[in-house]
């Protein structure tokens, strides 16, 4: 057994990393052909195509909705949570490269969220505020502020501002005193403007009622794992650590190694859905997490939970056509298009499973779902990858360019994990899977 320093965009974590079972390496020059790019796409396609059509110059912030035609709809109600993801984008791209376009793009975002979507009375970040910055829907949804917390950390790590890192503690202690179950353990979903639980607030963003899901808490422990890099605390470490263990023991289903979608309070299934794209996303996740909670015992259980999730995301959601499915049940596919999202995260978990294993056959899963995404996902004509394409590889029509949900995040951080990992991997004088 040896160390392998993993990621984290410039921050070096390790996780143990056994011999291979198929130890065949990578070639330096694939690997350098795959960061190199990964580095064009964002900086030549995604990152100038947001630069170019996102800002509302008039009112400030951000469209709520650009269409597939580039027209803005200066009506639309603005998405929080598309905000922080601006926020975190740019200010990860700023801290890569010098291009003070960058920089200036996540001071936008930085002044839209605070000045927009922070609520000055009762603290965290509204749902959707309108074109003006009034609250359109009041509801504090535990999911934006994970990503508010996701922004204001990445954003203070490129410009040290410290009225940043303390946005994003107070919203830490907000979801800790407000949103954290005490009897059942893990989180609730949501809760009206004044952080009470009631009939009203009580939906998931999807649609439904469960009151808890793994989505909210992938993203929560993203959030953590970014704020203790910045701020060290004891008590976030324990509640990190928690929720780790929660993620390990009660959303991640020991038998098939998928998630469980969604819960009701006690943790018992509220769903059967299958999600490869968040299957595939939390499968490095964890690894980033473990490193930060650094508990030997619980490290080896996320590596080797990220290792099966890899493993059955290939097995069942992968398209040897090129790209993943976006979902299943257990019966079998019922959504095989491919949205833009869980590509980007299959790049970057099949990169962390060859990293983690040293089997080459990883590295070429990553490789494969780059590639579809190269052939058919990117919008060769207005620029940035399709929100959604068939199985095929169309796109799907009458879908916008920009929404709440539709983002630079994903696919700008695939690019830059890519990055990264690829350095990391270059480092290993002995090369992966070494005993």
């Amino acid at each position: 057994m040896r160390t392998l320093p993993l990621l984290g965009l410039g921050v070096a974590v390790t996780a143990a990393v056994a011999a291979s079972p198929s130890p065949t390496n990578v070639p330096s020059d694939a690997l350098r052909r795959y960061a190199a790019s990964a580095e064009h796409e964002l900086r030549t396609d995604i990152l100038p195509f947001w630069l170019a059509h996102a800002r509302d110059r008039e009112h400030g912030g951000f469209y709520g909705r650009v269409d597939e035609n580039l027209r803005p709809d200066p009506g639309a109600p603005r998405g929080t949570l598309l905000t922080s993801r601006v926020l975190w984008t740019f200010s990860a791209a700023a801290r890569r490269f010098p291009d003070p376009a960058y920089l200036d793009m996540a001071r936008w975002a930085y002044r839209d969220l605070m000045t927009h979507g922070w609520d000055p009375e009762f603290g965290g970040l509204f749902w959707t505020v309108a074109p003006d910055g009034k609250p359109v829907e009041s509801l504090k949804h535990v999911y934006a502020q994970s990503f508010g917390i996701y922004g204001l950390t990445e954003f203070y790590r490129c410009t040290h501002e410290a009225a940043a890192r303390a946005r994003a503690i107070a919203l830490y202690r907000l979801i800790e005193a407000k949103a954290r179950d005490r009897r059942y353990g893990g989180y609730f979903e949501s809760f009206n403007r004044e952080w009470t639980r009631d009939d009203a607030a009580q939906r998931r963003i999807l649609g439904g009622k469960a009151v808890k899901s793994q989505n909210t808490h992938i993203h929560l422990l993203e959030a953590y794992t970014a704020l203790f890099r910045i701020w060290p605390d004891p008590q976030l470490h324990r509640d990190l650590h928690d929720l780790l263990d929660l993620m390990l023991t009660k959303i991640i289903d020991p038998a098939t190694h998928h998630l469980t979608l969604y819960f009701n309070e006690d943790w018992s299934r509220a769903s059967d859905e299958i999600s490869f794209g968040h299957d595939i996303e939390l499968s490095w996740l964890i690894g980033e997490a473990a490193a930060e909670v650094a508990d030997p015992a619980l490290s080896e259980r996320a590596r080797s939970v990220a290792l099966q999730m890899a493993e059955v995301t290939e097995r069942q959601g992968v398209d040897r056509d090129g790209g993943i499915f976006n979902e299943a049940n257990p019966h079998g596919l019922t959504d095989t298009n491919k949205d833009w999202w869980p590509q980007a995260e299959a790049t970057v978990g099949f990169l962390n499973a060859y990293q983690l294993s040293g089997d080459a056959r990883f590295f070429y899963d990553s490789r494969r779902t780059w590639d579809f995404v190269q052939a058919k996902g990117i919008d060769r004509t207005h620029g940035d990858w399709w929100e959604s394409v068939t199985r095929e590889g169309v796109p799907r029509p009458n879908r916008a360019k920009i929404t709440l949900w539709k983002c630079p995040y994903h696919h700008s951080r695939c690019c830059l994990e890519i990055m990264a990992r690829i350095e990391a991997i270059e480092r290993q004088p002995a090369g992966l899977g070494a005993p």
